[in-house]
């Protein structure tokens, strides 16, 4: 990939502050997640936050409202446009066909052919976004994409060694391709918002919930489940994004610093973010006591079959480039060596 690394980028973003004029009005950018204080997404906002003030001397800034203070995850896209927030965190999944698009990125065992870590899934989805998704954010600026590492199923007290327990099970989902991969399975897909996840499993309301690891801390099912399969069989797709209005409310040094600081760089200094954190919650489950079960390579084989029309009739209802952009998005990238590190590195 043709990489610049964030630290070479926010070196030059410091230039910035030198061109500055000394009345540049300040500003303090609202931002809106629908996740818990400790996840990723608000650690790495904050990470971005410090590199805006210190590049403008303060006069740049952010205030991150988390778990859901301004709004549920159905609303984040909303509140931004309509100035409820200047920035929000957007799971694509819990508006289902508001992002027909995007969500092909989730689709099952789909992943661009270099390889299917956030790192790599997310800078490629963001590099793909201008020319595919636009049009999905209409009255907003696409700052990076999100793709999560695939997606385990995580139970409360049945074994899945024997894929066939899965079968009438009650699963948390979010977005449409998971729905339809636990139909697949024989499974009854629940929809609940993911801060409700643990609850609904420790009451029984749910028989268990799809989440990557990395999550699995920031919601806390450890406690509650007693299972977990990998490998991952679907990731989720995120959007982080800006108002327009509250882009163009910005000076033209300060969009240019906005514009610096996001991309496909960012996207890939985060998508790294969660890698590490995949696998310390993958640690976290474990040394909870929960039984990580490994599907063997007929298990494999068995979910591809049970999933072979998933892809194609995704494809297919969504219409248009639809087919094309999958293609875009599977195919393999110019590669480079992965970036070493953010400018302001945040332990998962």
């Amino acid at each position: 990939m043709r990489l610049t690394t964030l630290t070479a980028l926010t070196a030059l973003t410091l230039g910035f502050t030198a061109s500055m004029s000394a009345g540049a009005m300040a500003e303090t950018l609202r931002i809106s997640t629908f996740v818990p204080p400790n996840h990723a997404f608000n650690r790495a906002l904050a990470a971005w936050g410090e590199e805006l003030s210190e590049a403008t001397s303060g006069e740049l800034t952010v205030e991150i409202f988390p778990a859901g203070q301004l709004g549920p995850p159905p609303r984040q896209f909303d509140l931004v446009r309509s100035g409820g927030a200047d920035i929000s965190v957007i799971l694509n999944g819990a508006t289902p066909g508001r992002f027909p698009m995007t969500e092909l990125a989730g689709l099952p065992l789909t992943h661009p052919s270099a390889g299917l870590d956030s790192a790599i899934t997310s800078r490629r989805l963001t590099e793909l976004a201008p020319e595919y998704l636009a049009g999905e954010y209409e009255g907003t600026r696409i700052l990076w994409m999100a793709v999560t590492p695939p997606l385990k199923i995580h139970l409360s007290s049945v074994d899945p060694s024997n894929l066939e327990n899965l079968q009438g099970l009650r699963i948390r989902y979010a977005g449409t391709t998971w729905q339809q991969i636990l139909e697949a399975l024989g499974a009854s897909p629940v929809p609940v918002p993911p801060a409700e996840a643990a609850d609904a499993m420790s009451r029984g309301v749910v028989d268990g919930a799809s989440f990557p690891f990395e999550a699995t801390m920031s919601f806390d099912l450890a406690p509650v489940s007693e299972y977990s399969l990998e490998p991952g069989l679907a990731s989720a797709t995120f959007a982080v994004i800006m108002g327009d209005d509250a882009y163009n409310r910005l000076t033209p040094e300060h969009q240019a610093l906005i514009d610096s600081t996001t991309g496909p760089d960012r996207a890939e200094w985060f998508g790294m973010m969660w890698d590490e954190g995949e696998a310390h919650g993958r640690q976290y489950m474990v040394d909870a006591g929960v039984n990580i079960v490994t599907m063997d390579a007929a298990q494999i084989t068995s979910m591809t079959e049970a999933f072979s029309g998933i892809v194609s009739e995704s494809i297919d209802a969504v219409g248009g480039d639809a087919a094309g952009f999958v293609a875009a998005y599977t195919e393999q990238p110019d590669c480079g060596p992965p970036i070493p590190g953010g400018p302001h590195p945040v332990e998962p």
